[in-house]
This record gives C-alpha cells, sequence and structure tokens, in this order.
C-alpha cells in the first residue's frame, strides 16, 4: 500500500473536488469513476449551463437546506461561494450572475465546469480510472485499507472518500452505490426520497387536457386533505377565522408558493412545483394531499367577484368562451368551460350570480389530487441518504469507520434549486479532501 495515498469513488462535482484538494495539500489520489468520463452530472445541469452556486448570503443559503443546513455551517466557512469562484477562475472558467442570485459560467456551458475541474486534478497528477465500479470499501480493524472493483481488482487506499452522488438521474451515474457501501460499513441511511421532481395527479385528463401551459405568477399551494376538501375561496391569506362560528376546518397547509408552474400530461411541474415537492412526497406518507392553483393571487375572492362583474357588463353580448380568452392562456378555455358547466355560447349578460361565483372559484382554486412523485430515477436530487449523525461536519469523517469521508449528495443534504447542491457539493468535497490528505500524511 502506497503510503498517503487516497481513493475517492465518485467523478462528480464533490469527488473531483475532493479529488483535487487531497492532491494539492499532498496526498497521492486516485478517483474511481463508473462511467466512461468523468462529470456527467455537471454535464446536464442547469439545462446544460450549470448553476455552479448563488450570490445570496451564508444565513439565507443554510436556510436553503432545511433542518440539515446547519451540518454545512463548518464546510462553508472553510470553503465557499467566492473560494469556488477563485478556484475556477485559476483554470479560466469566467462566470455571470443571473436572476435569484444563480451564478453561471459565463460561455452557459457547463462542460467548461468539467473542464476546469479536470485541469484542477492534473496540477495535483491525480491518477483517474473510469469504467471502473466500487463494489465494496475494504476496511480492518476498524479502519479502510482500499477498496475492491466489481471486476474483482483491488485498489489500496490509507483513506477513502464516497463521492457516489444520489440515486436520480441513474443514467449519469447515480445509481444508489454508495448508499449500499456505506449501509454494508454499518451507516444508517435516511429514507431516499425524491426531491425537486414533478408531481403526478389522480386528475390525468383534466391536466393533460392544459398540457404545456406554463403559468407565471401564481400561488401553489398543497393540503393534507383531499381534493374536496378545500375550500375555492381558501387562500393563506383571506381563510382567517375558518373553523370558528360553526366553519368547516382548514386543513393542514404544507406549503405555499408564488412564482413559475406548468401543466404537464401527467401532472404539474415547473419551478415552485419542484421546490415543494419534497414537502408534499413527505405529506404523502402521513395522508392524501392536495394542491389549489391560484391563478389570480393579485386578487382577492371579492375582488375577483367584481372583476367578474364588470367584465360580464362591459362584455354583455360577447360569448363565454371569449371572455374567458382574456382571463386564461388560450389551452385552459375549453377545460374551465367543461369545470364550470358554463355554455360557450351564452353571453355576458345572460350568465348568473351562482355560474360567476363557480368561475371564480376555479380562478382561486384550480384543484389536483397528488397521486405520486415521479420516480427517483426523474428528480433532480435525492433526499435522504447516510445520517449526518455518523459524519463530522468538521471534517466530513465518518464516526464510524477510520478513514472514511463523505461528500455530496450520498449525505443527508438537500436543497432547492438554484445552485445550492452544487455548492454543498463542492464545499464538502473540499473538506472531505483536504482532511482525507491531512488524515494519511500525518
Amino acid at each position: 500500500m502506497a503510503a498517503g495515498s487516497v481513493a475517492v469513488i465518485g467523478a462528480g462535482a464533490g469527488g473531483m473536488m475532493a479529488a483535487g484538494r487531497a492532491a494539492e495539500v499532498g496526498a497521492a489520489v486516485l478517483l474511481l469513476e463508473k462511467m466512461d468520463r468523468p462529470g456527467r452530472k455537471i454535464l446536464i445541469s442547469g439545462k446544460t449551463r450549470c448553476n455552479l452556486t448563488n450570490a445570496r448570503e451564508l444565513e439565507d443559503f443554510i436556510a436553503m437546506y432545511g433542518a440539515n443546513g446547519r451540518f454545512l455551517y463548518r464546510a462553508f466557512h472553510r470553503f465557499f461561494r467566492d473560494d469556488l469562484l477563485a478556484l475556477l477562475g485559476r483554470y479560466g472558467l469566467e462566470t455571470k450572475t443571473e436572476r435569484g442570485g444563480r451564478i453561471f459560467p459565463a460561455s452557459d456551458d457547463a462542460g467548461d465546469v468539467v473542464r476546469a475541474l479536470r485541469s484542477y486534478l492534473a496540477d495535483g497528477k491525480v491518477k483517474m480510472r473510469t469504467g471502473v465500479r466500487v463494489n465494496k470499501i475494504l476496511v480492518r480493524d476498524g479502519g479502510v485499507t482500499g477498496v475492491r472493483a466489481s471486476t474483482g481488482e483491488m485498489f489500496p487506499a490509507n483513506a477513502v472518500i464516497l463521492a457516489t452522488g444520489g440515486a436520480s438521474y441513474p443514467e449519469t451515474g447515480s445509481t444508489g452505490d454508495g448508499y449500499r457501501l456505506a449501509e454494508a460499513l454499518g451507516h444508517t441511511i435516511v429514507k431516499l426520497r425524491p426531491a425537486l421532481v414533478p408531481l403526478v395527479v389522480k386528475e390525468v385528463a383534466l391536466a393533460k387536457s392544459m398540457q404545456g401551459v406554463s403559468l407565471r405568477n401564481v400561488r401553489l399551494t398543497a393540503f393534507q386533505c383531499l381534493a374536496d376538501d378545500i375550500d375555492p375561496s381558501m387562500t393563506p391569506a383571506e381563510d382567517v377565522g375558518r373553523g370558528t362560528g360553526g366553519k368547516k376546518p382548514r386543513p393542514p397547509v404544507i406549503e405555499s408558493r408564488f412564482g413559475e408552474m406548468m401543466l404537464t400530461h401527467f401532472g404539474i411541474g415547473g419551478p415552485i412545483t419542484l421546490k415543494m415537492s419534497l414537502a408534499v412526497v413527505d405529506a404523502l406518507e402521513k395522508g392524501p394531499v392536495s394542491v389549489a392553483i391560484d391563478l389570480k393571487p393579485a386578487l382577492t375572492v371579492q375582488q375577483l367577484r367584481e372583476r367578474l362583474q364588470r367584465d360580464f357588463d362591459r362584455l354583455s353580448r360577447r360569448s363565454f368562451r371569449t371572455i374567458l380568452k382574456g382571463l386564461l392562456p388560450q389551452k385552459m378555455v375549453d377545460p374551465f368551460i367543461e369545470l364550470t358547466g358554463i355554455p360557450a355560447g351564452k353571453t355576458g349578460s345572460q350568465i348568473t350570480a351562482a355560474e360567476r361565483e363557480r368561475l371564480a372559484g376555479f380562478l382561486k382554486s384550480l384543484r389536483f389530487s397528488i397521486e405520486s412523485p415521479l420516480p427517483l430515477s426523474a428528480a433532480m436530487v435525492t433526499a435522504g441518504g447516510v445520517s449526518l449523525k455518523e459524519i463530522d461536519p468538521r471534517t466530513m469523517a465518518s464516526r464510524l469507520v477510520k478513514g472514511l469521508y463523505f461528500c455530496g449528495e450520498v449525505m443527508d443534504i438537500d436543497a432547492d434549486t438554484g445552485g445550492f447542491n452544487l455548492q454543498a457539493a463542492f464545499s464538502t468535497g473540499y473538506v472531505a479532501g483536504e482532511s482525507a490528505a491531512k488524515f494519511v500524511l500525518s
């Protein structure tokens, strides 16, 4: 066994960073990747543009990871956004900041990120083997001694960094290998769930009839209840007092977000859906979940009623179909005619108060019952993973096995979109690489 040797399993964002930093500190590093080339997931991230990180301040950054965010404080204090951009800048990568603080390569080419990281590896003389699938981490007397490939080939090492990613996008190599390797060594795996994933609805025919519609400036609210239990007039700001005076109790709100979303052939997707998806997935374990889309969130229910009345009065001779074209995207007109039961040819002057109320209800609360998320393989991120209780946040070292380190998505860390997941991978990879190198060189 070569003295001072580190084996890194997985050549994604965290793995390449870990390998590069370990070599920079002075360790002999072998980077093992089961795919034919490194950085496959980086290449498809951010729609092939690679949203590297985010311009938000540290506290806001940490909040993006939920309850587990505090685990990252040490890693971020050691290596954060400015450090990452400086490192990549050494290898010619220029960046730009876009809406929401998202930071991308100036070239809009994720390949430039992989090329910069490969240059970092080359500078450290990191040895890389592709097409090697590790199926066992070798341990003796409570410490790692190397790894074994599926072919039977052995790779001795004084330390091992597990950087295999999650179980989403399996075509990039993220097939959950790391969870099996860690569990075999006694580590606890927090239940894996899809995060940042579109949602399948039970009303598939309705969703499919509006397939491809992109909705901007809408509010999506998820409730722990059946769709029929959602009051059409119930929005987060307007339900004060519900449950009193004989009113039906308000079902629990799981999460509510304002922004952009889209309707698909199977259900709902788009930014706010993805950001809410993990909360919905977890809530489905407890019981039925429904969502309500407020298509007119800038208006209260009363204001919408008054607007509809003015529209019907002003367009008294126009058909209901024509009036709807001024309220909704074209592809939603026919579905709304069917939902409301108002004849398409009925004129504005003929529409009754009850029909107007029904239309207002659907505009403020277009409801769907959630069947399930898309499979984990279709998720952008895997929630769950190696329990953080068993990892030292100062070093990313295993608390159970000497010489074993973790970084990236294999750990129980996930965040919203916006560059947060990649920054966590880079930061934990840097710390894991530095810590492993110091361990084997001490």
